[in-house]
C-alpha cells in the first residue's frame, strides 16, 4: 500500500478539500459520533462488524481478526468500488479511519488497484480530533450577550451578524434552546464530539483579533457540552448583561412558545416541577390548561430568572459584567445599541 497509496497529514487534506471527495470508512455508530466535516460514511464494517472483529481480537488475537475482517469484506469489494466510482465523479479520494491503519489502508488497496486516484489521511479521525480540541486553547477576543430567558438574546445575536459582526451561535450548533423547552422542535441534537467539531470550525471561520459574540450560556446545552478549555474563556470574558422589561420577555415567550400544543409544553414544565416547587408547578399548570400563556410565562420566569442571575454571579472577576437596561423592543435598536455600548467599553479583551 505504500508504493501505491500517499499519505498526507491533516493539514495536508485542508488546502485540497475543495477539490476531493473525502471518505469515512469507519462504521456508522462511530461516524455519527463524529466525523470530519463534508466527509461521506461508506463503512468497511456495519457496527455489528466491527464490534465482533474487535472482541475477536481482544479474545485471540491479531491474526484470527484479521482472517475474520477479510471474510466480512471479501463480498462487499465489489460494491465498495462501485459505490466510491459513483460519488467521486473523477475527483481523488481521501480516506480516514479512526487511526489512518487497517480500514483505510485496505480500501485505499482496493480502490487504487481498482483504478482510482487515492490518498488517506496520517493518522486519520484521531489527528483530527486533536486538531479540533487544539482550536479551543487559542486566545480569543469574546463578548458575552447575557441576560435573563425572554430578552431575545439569539434574535440580537443574528441581528449583529447581520451587521457585520463576528457571531457564534451556540444554540443553533447545539441544536437546542437551552431550557427545560430547548428541544420543542423536535431536532435530534448532536452528540458533544460532532458539537465540538463544528464549534472549533466556526471559530476556525472568525478573525481572532476582531470581537467575537457569543450567548452566556450553561456549560451543558441539552445534551451537548461546551469544551472546558472554551468554557474557561466564556466566563472569563465580559459579559454584557442586557435587562429587558419583565412585561416585553413574557410577550416575547408567549410569541416563541405559544405555537407548540400543550401537551409538549405541559412535558417541559414537568421537566422542572421539583425545581419550581409544588405551589408554582400547580399554578403553571393551571394556568397552561386555561390557556392563560402569559401567566404560565410569568411563574416560570420567576424560576428561570433567579437561576440564570445566579449563574451569571458565579464570576470571579464581577467588574466584567456590564448591565445594560433597555425598553427597547425591537431587536435592530437593541444590537445597534450594543454595537454603541462597547465602542466606549472599558475592558480588556482576552
Amino acid at each position: 500500500m505504500a508504493n501505491m497509496v500517499k499519505q498526507i497529514s491533516i493539514h495536508d487534506y485542508f488546502t485540497i478539500s475543495k477539490n476531493v471527495v473525502l471518505i469515512d470508512v469507519r462504521s456508522p455508530a462511530e461516524f455519527k459520533k463524529g466525523h470530519i466535516d463534508g466527509a461521506l460514511n461508506i463503512p468497511l464494517f456495519s457496527d455489528i462488524e466491527r464490534a465482533k472483529v474487535g472482541t475477536l481480537y481482544k479474545q485471540k488475537g491479531r491474526e484470527h481478526a484479521v482472517l475474520e475482517g477479510l471474510e466480512i469484506v471479501g463480498p462487499k469489494m465489489k460494491k465498495i468500488v462501485l459505490d466510491v466510482r459513483a460519488i467521486s465523479n473523477n475527483k481523488p479520494i481521501v480516506l480516514y479511519c479512526w487511526r489512518g491503519g487497517m480500514r483505510s489502508g485496505s480500501v485505499a488497496w482496493l480502490l487504487s488497484m481498482a483504478g482510482l486516484n487515492v490518498m488517506v489521511i496520517k493518522g486519520g479521525y484521531k489527528t483530527y480530533r486533536s486538531f479540533i480540541l487544539e482550536q479551543f486553547t487559542k486566545s480569543y477576543k469574546l463578548i458575552m450577550l447575557g441576560g435573563p430567558t425572554g430578552s431575545k438574546k439569539t434574535e440580537i445575536l443574528h441581528c449583529l451578524k447581520n451587521k457585520g459582526e463576528q457571531v457564534i451561535d451556540l444554540e443553533a450548533l447545539a441544536r437546542h434552546k437551552g431550557s427545560a423547552f430547548g428541544n420543542l422542535d423536535g431536532l435530534e441534537q448532536p452528540d458533544t464530539e460532532s458539537f465540538e467539531n463544528n464549534l472549533s470550525l466556526a471559530l476556525q471561520k472568525l478573525n481572532r483579533d476582531k470581537i467575537i459574540w457569543i450567548e452566556d450560556e450553561s456549560k451543558t446545552i441539552g445534551t451537548a457540552h461546551i469544551p472546558n478549555e472554551f468554557w474557561i474563556k466564556m466566563k472569563h470574558a465580559p459579559l454584557i448583561y442586557l435587562e429587558l422589561a419583565l412585561e416585553k420577555r413574557i410577550e416575547y415567550l408567549v410569541e416563541t412558545y405559544g405555537k407548540f400544543q400543550k401537551e409538549a409544553l405541559q412535558q417541559a414544565i414537568d421537566k422542572i416541577k421539583k425545581r419550581l416547587g409544588g405551589l408554582a408547578y400547580k399554578e403553571a399548570t393551571e394556568a397552561l390548561l386555561n390557556n392563560d400563556l402569559k401567566k404560565t410565562a410569568s411563574i416560570l420566569l420567576r424560576y428561570y430568572d433567579a437561576a440564570y442571575y445566579y449563574n451569571s454571579y458565579k464570576r470571579d472577576d464581577k467588574s466584567k459584567i456590564h448591565h445594560i437596561k433597555t425598553d427597547l423592543d425591537e431587536v435592530e435598536k437593541i444590537a445597534q445599541h450594543l454595537l454603541n455600548y462597547i465602542k466606549n467599553m472599558d475592558v480588556t479583551l482576552k
